[in-house]
């Protein structure tokens, strides 16, 4: 079977793949349309005006964060790198410890809609809210490239498009699926696709889990084995001798691998907490005691999916084999469905296919409206509208916005085409980590911080982290870049983290201690004090 699948053929039956695809944006779409009927305020568009329980949050944030890099992408990574593909799972796990620990309670206490919400509170609203935008709207269209990226990689398989085209048209359908969900049924619909993705990813994960163990008897050490022997055999001299099962495979002995290395775990640890489409989830529970026990469900479903893919990417290495997968469309994100033809033929490949294909559409719908959200919220209505428009005019700007930006990841989607989605996903947590967390731990803890250090802040770690990342292998340079005929990878790591994210904080202080002069709301800073730490008084925010 590997020889087959190497060798290009079909894998499973095209119109099979279809009707199962059609059937569930079919069903998803009835769930969307109920949604919107009671979709009439702006709080209903933005945040399903707040009436979501901790329990049904959770999955949906679950839903939210395991994404087509959860699923597609580190189990492509576990089987052609091994141990080092595994290190995806781990940084994205840990870093809800800092979410939960630092953020979730407060972040739900203080704001209203939208990230910014918070770091304008007791700052200049017009310029803060304006660069808080900004920084979402980008952090965004980077998670929305690689949502994109893996759904043309992904349909490819399943429909034999070998074509650049073919492939680049499935990613304008995805895109143009996403702009309809949002504009049907704003965050209530989404919330709803969100949790019954949940709920089916973490089944067909768990289904393959136990099927691959089943294969082996329940002897895990086995797996391992196999696993490195399939390695051990391959015909590319990359891969061929490669240890799977220690470091090294993909951030090698060198000292600047190392540094990579390093820099990506900084960046995935510290960007879940500067995620502003998984931040946004806490609006839309009543309390935040059930944000609390949102975030306690969602790491729970999120560890045993995590837990999952260390098997599934072992399983497919032995099952399938790293040159079977890099040999088909999509690359190593064609790890799973490959592994699910192997275990159940064409059926199973059809439903796990579905469910990648629904974790895509329902990440890239919750993207898409925190996108939305923000530029209407906060640059439409606080900005450009000094607080004067009506939620009417609000909503209205946010689908216009919904189309723009579903436009822009489209073409961003076909430009990184073959790229891993767990690396793409992993710059779109450098730059949340970058231009977000520093500002909003400030905003939270720091009683002297102030405009001018939020503004350097926010500017100084996405201006910075967007710079190292157009100048670094991600981009150019290499084969695996996304231009690999150019050569300006000035900045040696593949990854910015280790640099932008500590320069963001500097930043932030240095900015401070600049700006002191400048008076600012002491009543405020106090008031915020006392709102994110008890709750009192949130029921009142408004947008200023």
């Amino acid at each position: 079977m590997i020889t087959t699948l190497a060798a290009g053929t079909d894998v499973g039956n095209p119109l099979l793949n279809i009707a199962i695809f059609a059937a569930f944006v079919v069903i998803t779409m009835t769930i969307v349309i109920r949604a919107s009927r009671t979709t009439k305020k702006a709080s209903d568009f933005y945040t399903g005006g707040g009436q979501f329980s901790g329990p049904q949050n959770g999955f949906a944030i679950a839903g939210d964060y395991l994404s087509a890099a959860s699923f597609l992408g580190i189990a492509g990574a576990i089987a052609v790198y091994g141990y080092d593909g595994f290190l995806y799972s781990v940084g994205f796990l840990v870093a809800w410890l800092v979410a939960l620990l630092l953020v979730a309670e407060l972040l739900r206490n203080t704001g209203r809609f939208t990230m910014a919400d918070v770091l304008s509170f007791r700052l200049k609203q017009r310029p803060v809210r304006m660069a808080a935008a900004l920084s979402t709207l980008v952090v965004s269209l980077f998670y929305l490239l690689a949502q994109m990226a893996g759904a043309g990689g992904l349909v490819a398989l399943l429909l034999n498009i070998d074509g650049k085209v073919g492939q680049a048209i499935v990613v304008a359908v995805v895109g143009a699926l996403m702009i309809v969900y949002v504009l049907v049924g704003g965050m209530k619909g989404t919330t709803y696709v969100q949790m019954v993705k949940a709920v089916l990813l973490v089944l067909g994960a768990g289904v393959m889990f136990f099927l691959v163990l089943f294969a082996v008897r329940g002897n895990f050490s086995q797996l391992l084995a196999d696993a490195q022997a399939t390695a051990a055999g391959s015909t590319n001299e990359a891969i061929a001798g490669r240890d799977m099962l220690s470091p090294g495979a993909k951030y090698g002995i060198s000292s600047m691998s190392k540094l990579d290395f390093i820099s990506l775990g900084i960046a995935l640890v510290l960007g879940t907490a500067g995620l502003p489409h998984v931040l946004m989830r806490f609006y839309t529970v009543p309390t935040a005691k059930e944000a609390r026990r949102s975030v306690t469900w969602a790491i729970g479903l999120i560890g045993a999916f995590y837990l999952f893919t260390l098997v599934l990417g072992y399983g497919a290495a032995k099952m399938v084999g790293p040159d079977a997968i890099l040999a088909a469309p999509g690359g190593e994100n064609a790890a799973a469905p490959l592994l699910a033809f192997e275990l159940g033929g064409t059926i199973f490949l059809a439903i796990i296919s579905a469910v990648a294909f629904a974790t895509i559409l329902a990440v890239v719908a919750g993207l898409a409206i925190t996108a939305s959200a923000s530029f209407a919220h906060d640059i439409y209505a606080s900005v450009i509208k000094r607080g004067n428009a009506s939620e009417e005019s609000q909503v209205r700007v946010s689908r216009i916005t919904v189309v723009v930006i579903g436009v822009v990841s489209i073409i961003l989607g076909i430009l990184a085409m073959g790229q891993n989605i767990a690396f793409l996903v992993a710059l779109a947590f450098a730059v949340a980590a970058s231009a977000n967390l520093p500002t909003l731990l400030y905003s939270l803890f720091w009683k002297k911080f102030n405009t001018t250090g939020a503004l350097f802040s926010i500017y100084g770690g996405l201006v910075s982290c967007l710079v190292l990342i157009i100048f670094s292998p991600a981009v150019s340079g290499k084969k695996s870049s996304m231009f690999p005929s150019a050569d300006f990878d000035f900045f040696p790591l593949a990854n910015p983290g280790i640099v932008s994210i500590p320069l963001a904080f500097l930043l932030g202080a240095v900015g401070t201690y600049i700006g002191r002069s400048k008076a600012e709301d002491h009543a405020k800073q106090a008031e915020m004090e006392v709102r994110s730490l008890t709750g009192v008084g949130v029921e009142k925010a408004v947008s200023h």
